[in-house]
């Protein structure tokens, strides 16, 4: 929400609560138990390029350490063509630790995805 409108959704979940979600991590990462996972898109044409994602990652990152206290990570599998998203992951504070083919949720995608971290801080 941005002064009471909304210009984006975002999803959060447990890795382990879709079992090819953990094969497909797994493939190309160590996967801790407990690790969460984000979706995330910005709906509004108009708030595109303005820092909306990378604030709207760190908030939910920094919500899942408050509301998953035993979650030890976020991971997160970006296309990697989609340059945008993978920056706006960078901006939020997540490190790419792994690339690879991964069944794109979109299938006119390319299936290379860049696979991001970050882990709960000390």
């Amino acid at each position: 929400m941005l002064d009471g409108t909304p210009f984006g959704l975002m999803q959060r979940s447990a890795v382990a609560d879709y079992p090819e979600n953990v094969e497909d991590f797994a493939t190309h990462t160590p996967v801790p138990a407990g690790a969460m996972t984000l979706d995330y898109l910005i709906g509004d044409p108009d708030q595109v390029g303005r820092g909306r994602g990378p604030e709207m990652i760190r908030s939910m990152v920094e919500k899942t350490w408050l509301e998953y206290p035993d979650a030890p990570a976020v991971l997160v599998a970006v296309v990697a063509a989609n340059r945008p998203s993978w920056r706006a992951l960078e901006k939020a504070g997540m490190t790419r630790v792994a690339e690879g083919d991964l069944e794109p949720d979109n299938p006119i995608d390319e299936p290379l995805h860049y696979i991001y971290r970050i882990d709960r801080p000390a």
